[in-house]
């Protein structure tokens, strides 16, 4: 079929109305979840060929899991469920087509392109989002054996200076509560004497603590933290420490008096129950207090496991942790709670909650991650590339279509208009691929362009020694076109193969820069002994070089 001008043209035009056909703009439907959480279809008009991240702006993230997760972490298991948890998430998050890929064994990308907040995207992509409901020490454990961890640390001879952060005296700061912590609180609960006793002692420990307003709360004040946080994680206090219980602390400081203050409670170690259970959570305003609030909902099997723990703890107080920190003051279980509840996010915006409720149906992290990596590139850094790009690849073209056709003639114009061909093959089959436009995959596209050139530049010497030696001109460029073809795929194949080592083992713009050059050559290649040469018959058949080839 190949052998007859006609079936080569049946041919090219076949592959032109493909090529044509891959670049059509084209709609379709995808699922999102709106502010509420609900899903909804959403019509997205799909360009076949869309910019990357150096070219569009946006976010590139490297992400492995964190050495401080621990040895008994398995790192490939933890790092597949860490790609499909971001993954969620993104999708959530409304990105259109990010790129989410697994690199090695121990690194994730994460390419964000066109995002127009990477502050919030970073954000939604490294929050471990693990939530837990823990009981607090209602037993006064914690303060209980403080006596015996200041002992501990005096003995050690560990002590923080007092007087330096100039701490408050626990009257002044029952003053600035406004309430007496021995007294009865507005739940009916008592905080007990011994424990404002322990607070009186100017131990290493307690002198930084005060009672709070529910029981197992404690404050410190905010500049003390980071000393008293270390404090509570050496080694002797941990040992003297009661077993069965953790120290947390409040995820934001609060203010009292004029003085900011950090929370800390005593909370069970266990927690009677955890984010797993989940099964959906959405933002709205709460109309009554008028404060953003996430509602959630849990599963069935959850449903059971929080009515029954809820119901033997009825009266006492439950702490809502995000991430190994408390939410907020921990609220009293008036009842039995089954499915449903809220977290109240207080002076936090709508959008906060929306990003909150985002991760926590996303899931939790299954291990801390680090990121390792980050580079954001700005619209207008893009829009230059774009603009030197085209620059450069309009420069690239006037010298080729003045050297061919210079060097070669009449052969040269065949060439060039050859390709015209291999620019719309190119891109149609990056658009087929659903291939991403880089910076590198531009330079790609202007090597392979030289490729396509040099395999003319081969058949056409070849020609001229063929018609050198004699031959007539149907003959030459028959023999011309046969024997070049060695030469060509064997540099062409080689290149695709280096080609297809960087796309296995490179990321983003270098995989950008491989799959363009593949694509690119196979189109040089097809350009260059079929489009060419068809165009080589049709010249022959009518025109006028039956006996004289311009070349």
């Amino acid at each position: 079929m190949f052998s007859t001008i006609k079936g080569r043209l049946v041919l090219l035009l076949a592959l032109v109305a493909l090529s044509a056909y891959s670049l059509i703009p084209r709609d379709r439907t995808i699922r999102l979840r709106d502010a509420d959480g609900r899903m909804r279809d959403t019509v997205e008009r799909r360009v076949p060929l869309k910019l990357g991240l150096d070219l569009q702006g946006g976010m590139h993230l490297a992400i492995e899991i964190d050495e401080s997760a621990g040895p008994n972490v398995d790192r490939g298991d933890a790092l597949e469920r860490v790609l499909t948890v971001i993954r969620s998430r993104v999708d959530e998050f409304g990105v259109t087509e990010p790129l989410i890929q697994q690199v090695g064994d121990d690194r994730i990308v994460v390419e964000l392109a066109g995002i127009v907040d990477p502050a919030r995207a970073k954000q939604i992509v490294e929050r471990s989002a693990f939530l837990e409901f823990r009981i607090t020490d209602m037993q006064q454990q914690f303060a209980n054996a403080l006596p015996a961890v200041d002992r501990a640390l005096a003995e050690a001879g560990v002590r923080l200076d007092a007087g330096a952060a100039g701490a408050a005296t626990p009257t002044e700061l029952e003053r600035l509560l406004g309430t007496d912590t021995t007294q009865e609180t507005a739940e009916g609960d008592t905080a007990a004497a011994d424990t404002s006793a322990a607070l009186d002692q100017p131990g290493p420990l307690s002198s930084h603590l005060f009672q709070g307003q529910i029981p197992a709360e404690f404050l410190v004040l905010e500049e003390q933290f980071p000393s008293v946080d270390s404090l509570l994680h050496h080694p002797v206090a941990q040992r003297a420490m009661p077993r069965g219980l953790e120290l947390v602390w409040g995820m934001e400081p609060t203010s009292q008096g004029g003085r900011a203050y950090r929370a800390l409670y005593a909370v069970e170690r266990r927690p009677i129950i955890t984010g797993e259970y989940l099964s959906d959570a959405r933002a709205t305003m709460d109309q009554v207090n008028n404060q953003a609030v996430v509602q959630f909902e849990l599963t069935r099997a959850g449903g059971r496991v929080f009515r029954r723990e809820t119901g033997r703890h009825v009266g006492d107080y439950m702490a809502i942790m995000l991430d190994g920190r408390v939410h907020r003051q921990p609220p009293v279980i008036r009842s039995q709670i089954y499915r449903s509840g809220q977290i109240e996010l207080g002076s936090a915006s709508l959008q906060e909650a929306q990003d909150l409720a985002l991760v926590l149906r996303a899931g939790a992290l299954p291990a801390p991650i680090q990121i390792v990596e980050e580079r954001t590139v700005g619209p207008s850094l893009g829009r230059d590339s774009i603009a030197q790009g085209r620059l450069a690849a309009i420069v690239a073209a006037i010298s080729v279509v003045v050297l061919m056709i210079g060097y070669y003639r009449m052969a040269g114009a065949l060439a060039v208009l050859a390709l015209g061909f291999y620019g719309l093959f190119t891109i149609g089959g990056l658009a087929m691929f659903g291939a991403t436009i880089t910076l590198p995959g531009l330079a790609g596209f202007a090597l392979s362009i030289g490729m396509a050139v040099d395999a003319n530049v081969l058949i056409f010497e070849r020609i001229r020694e063929e018609l050198a030696g004699g031959k007539t001109v149907r003959l030459a460029v028959d023999a011309g076109f046969q024997n070049a073809l060695s030469a060509i795929v064997d540099s062409n194949v080689t290149t695709v193969l280096t080609a297809l080592f960087l796309f296995q083992f490179g990321t983003g713009p270098v995989r950008g820069f491989a799959i363009t050059l593949i694509i690119g050559i196979i189109a040089s290649f097809i350009t260059a002994v079929f489009v060419t040469r068809t165009f080589f018959l049709i010249w022959l058949q009518f025109g006028r070089a039956t006996k004289q080839l311009s070349i």
